[in-house]
Protein backbone atom coordinates (compact mmCIF):
# COMPACT_ATOMS: atom_id res chain seq x y z
CA UNK A 1 0.00 0.00 0.00
CA UNK A 2 1.48 3.73 -0.53
CA UNK A 3 2.33 6.66 1.01
CA UNK A 4 -1.05 8.15 -0.51
CA UNK A 5 -3.29 5.34 0.36
CA UNK A 6 -2.63 5.28 3.94
CA UNK A 7 -2.77 9.21 4.31
CA UNK A 8 -5.75 9.44 2.62
CA UNK A 9 -7.16 6.97 5.38
CA UNK A 10 -5.94 9.29 8.01
CA UNK A 11 -7.89 12.04 6.22
CA UNK A 12 -10.76 10.03 5.83
CA UNK A 13 -10.61 9.26 9.40
CA UNK A 14 -11.11 5.84 8.52
CA UNK A 15 -8.60 4.65 10.59
CA UNK A 16 -10.26 1.05 12.10
CA UNK A 17 -6.49 0.18 13.71
CA UNK A 18 -6.76 3.40 16.36
CA UNK A 19 -7.91 2.04 19.12
CA UNK A 20 -6.58 5.30 21.60
CA UNK A 21 -4.32 3.30 23.39
CA UNK A 22 -1.39 0.95 23.27
CA UNK A 23 -1.29 -2.79 22.62
CA UNK A 24 -2.41 -4.36 25.59
CA UNK A 25 0.31 -6.72 24.72
CA UNK A 26 2.86 -4.21 25.23
CA UNK A 27 1.63 -2.66 28.10
CA UNK A 28 2.04 -5.73 29.46
CA UNK A 29 5.42 -7.33 28.48
CA UNK A 30 6.80 -3.93 29.69
CA UNK A 31 4.73 -4.82 33.13
CA UNK A 32 6.46 -7.80 33.08
CA UNK A 33 9.61 -7.29 32.27
CA UNK A 34 11.34 -4.01 34.30
CA UNK A 35 14.99 -5.42 34.04
CA UNK A 36 14.94 -5.22 30.25
CA UNK A 37 17.90 -3.97 28.82
CA UNK A 38 16.69 -0.24 27.68
CA UNK A 39 18.55 1.29 25.06
CA UNK A 40 16.88 2.47 21.32
CA UNK A 41 13.83 1.30 20.03
CA UNK A 42 12.13 2.02 16.72
CA UNK A 43 8.27 1.09 16.08
CA UNK A 44 7.82 1.35 12.49
CA UNK A 45 4.15 1.39 11.39
CA UNK A 46 3.99 4.17 14.75
CA UNK A 47 0.65 5.49 13.63
CA UNK A 48 -0.73 7.92 16.48
CA UNK A 49 1.81 6.93 18.75
CA UNK A 50 0.55 5.08 21.16
CA UNK A 51 3.15 2.76 20.82
CA UNK A 52 6.14 4.42 21.04
CA UNK A 53 4.56 6.57 23.76
CA UNK A 54 4.30 3.92 26.24
CA UNK A 55 8.14 2.32 25.44
CA UNK A 56 9.15 6.18 26.31
CA UNK A 57 7.22 6.07 29.71
CA UNK A 58 9.30 2.96 30.26
CA UNK A 59 12.74 4.86 29.59
CA UNK A 60 13.73 3.42 26.33
CA UNK A 61 14.85 6.14 23.29
CA UNK A 62 12.32 6.22 21.31
CA UNK A 63 11.55 6.37 17.70
CA UNK A 64 8.52 6.50 15.75
CA UNK A 65 8.31 5.79 11.65
CA UNK A 66 5.44 5.93 9.73
CA UNK A 67 4.11 6.52 5.74
CA UNK A 68 1.69 8.69 6.66
CA UNK A 69 2.09 12.33 7.52
CA UNK A 70 -0.85 12.89 9.44
CA UNK A 71 -0.53 10.06 11.38
CA UNK A 72 3.59 11.62 12.27
CA UNK A 73 1.33 15.22 12.55
CA UNK A 74 -0.68 13.30 15.18
CA UNK A 75 1.88 11.61 17.43
CA UNK A 76 4.05 14.47 17.42
CA UNK A 77 0.78 16.66 18.76
CA UNK A 78 -0.32 13.78 21.26
CA UNK A 79 3.24 13.03 22.44
CA UNK A 80 4.14 16.43 23.25
CA UNK A 81 0.45 16.89 25.01
CA UNK A 82 1.44 14.16 27.63
CA UNK A 83 4.58 15.68 27.79
CA UNK A 84 6.64 12.90 26.68
CA UNK A 85 9.89 12.77 24.98
CA UNK A 86 10.04 10.58 21.51
CA UNK A 87 10.81 11.07 17.84
CA UNK A 88 8.59 10.59 14.99
CA UNK A 89 9.58 10.87 11.08
CA UNK A 90 8.17 10.49 7.72
CA UNK A 91 9.36 7.65 5.93
CA UNK A 92 9.12 4.13 4.37
CA UNK A 93 10.73 1.41 6.86
CA UNK A 94 10.83 -0.97 4.11
CA UNK A 95 12.87 0.57 1.60
CA UNK A 96 14.64 3.54 3.77
CA UNK A 97 17.52 3.44 5.11
CA UNK A 98 17.70 3.91 9.07
CA UNK A 99 18.49 7.44 10.54
CA UNK A 100 20.61 4.85 13.04
CA UNK A 101 20.72 0.93 14.23
CA UNK A 102 17.95 0.05 17.14
CA UNK A 103 18.27 -2.08 20.05
CA UNK A 104 14.49 -2.81 19.83
CA UNK A 105 12.41 -3.05 17.17
CA UNK A 106 8.52 -3.62 17.91
CA UNK A 107 5.79 -3.85 15.56
CA UNK A 108 2.11 -4.13 16.42
CA UNK A 109 0.43 -5.63 13.38
CA UNK A 110 2.20 -3.86 10.80
CA UNK A 111 3.94 -7.00 9.19
CA UNK A 112 -0.23 -8.09 7.77
CA UNK A 113 -1.12 -4.07 6.68
CA UNK A 114 1.49 -4.42 4.17
CA UNK A 115 0.80 -5.98 0.81
CA UNK A 116 1.71 -10.03 1.65
CA UNK A 117 4.34 -9.62 -2.23
CA UNK A 118 6.41 -6.94 0.56
CA UNK A 119 7.18 -9.33 3.45
CA UNK A 120 10.05 -10.77 1.95
CA UNK A 121 11.20 -6.96 2.07
CA UNK A 122 9.83 -6.59 5.71
CA UNK A 123 12.15 -9.43 6.57
CA UNK A 124 14.94 -7.67 5.08
CA UNK A 125 14.54 -4.13 6.60
CA UNK A 126 14.16 -5.64 10.14
CA UNK A 127 17.78 -6.90 9.48
CA UNK A 128 18.75 -3.27 8.61
CA UNK A 129 17.59 -1.68 11.29
CA UNK A 130 18.42 -3.63 13.84
CA UNK A 131 21.85 -4.34 15.45
CA UNK A 132 23.17 -7.75 15.97
CA UNK A 133 22.11 -9.58 18.90
CA UNK A 134 19.07 -7.52 19.69
CA UNK A 135 15.50 -7.53 19.82
CA UNK A 136 12.48 -7.69 17.64
CA UNK A 137 9.28 -7.92 19.46
CA UNK A 138 5.93 -8.45 17.45
CA UNK A 139 2.51 -8.18 17.89
CA UNK A 140 1.28 -10.42 14.65
CA UNK A 141 -2.72 -10.37 13.83
CA UNK A 142 -3.59 -14.36 12.92
CA UNK A 143 -6.39 -13.75 10.33
CA UNK A 144 -7.34 -15.36 7.10
CA UNK A 145 -8.25 -12.47 4.95
CA UNK A 146 -7.03 -11.82 1.52
CA UNK A 147 -8.64 -9.01 0.91
CA UNK A 148 -6.76 -6.97 3.26
CA UNK A 149 -5.59 -4.93 5.03
CA UNK A 150 -5.08 -6.24 6.79
CA UNK A 151 -3.73 -9.28 5.28
CA UNK A 152 -4.02 -12.94 6.70
CA UNK A 153 -0.87 -14.16 8.58
CA UNK A 154 -0.23 -17.36 10.22
CA UNK A 155 2.35 -18.89 12.43
CA UNK A 156 4.15 -21.27 9.60
CA UNK A 157 4.84 -17.75 7.78
CA UNK A 158 6.04 -16.12 10.73
CA UNK A 159 8.35 -19.06 11.56
CA UNK A 160 9.40 -19.47 7.66
CA UNK A 161 10.43 -15.84 7.42
CA UNK A 162 12.23 -15.01 10.76
CA UNK A 163 13.51 -18.04 12.25
CA UNK A 164 16.73 -18.34 9.77
CA UNK A 165 17.74 -14.64 11.25
CA UNK A 166 16.55 -14.15 14.22
CA UNK A 167 16.08 -16.68 17.94
CA UNK A 168 12.64 -17.11 19.47
CA UNK A 169 13.22 -15.91 22.75
CA UNK A 170 9.08 -16.45 23.45
CA UNK A 171 5.85 -16.61 21.92
CA UNK A 172 2.46 -16.37 24.19
CA UNK A 173 -0.99 -14.86 23.02
CA UNK A 174 -1.52 -11.39 24.33
CA UNK A 175 -3.47 -9.72 26.26
CA UNK A 176 -5.42 -7.73 23.12
CA UNK A 177 -8.07 -5.08 21.93
CA UNK A 178 -11.61 -6.97 22.44
CA UNK A 179 -11.98 -7.18 18.53
CA UNK A 180 -8.83 -9.10 18.78
CA UNK A 181 -9.14 -11.46 21.46
CA UNK A 182 -7.39 -14.85 20.79
CA UNK A 183 -6.36 -13.44 16.88
CA UNK A 184 -3.36 -12.19 17.90
CA UNK A 185 0.13 -13.57 18.90
CA UNK A 186 3.25 -12.09 20.47
CA UNK A 187 7.09 -13.04 19.30
CA UNK A 188 10.04 -11.97 20.96
CA UNK A 189 12.94 -12.56 18.84
CA UNK A 190 16.95 -11.80 19.07
CA UNK A 191 18.31 -11.18 15.86
CA UNK A 192 21.44 -13.76 15.64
Amino acid sequence: MSQQYWEQRYLAQDMPWEKGAPSPGLVDFLAANPDLKRGTVCVPGCGTGHDAREFAKAGFDTFGYDLAPSAIALADENTKAEGIVAKFLLGDFLRDQPPQLFDWLFEHTLFCAINPSERDEYVRATLRWLKPGRDYLAVNYFIPDTDGPPFGVERAEIWQRFSPHFELLAEWTPRSYPNRTNLERMFWWRRK
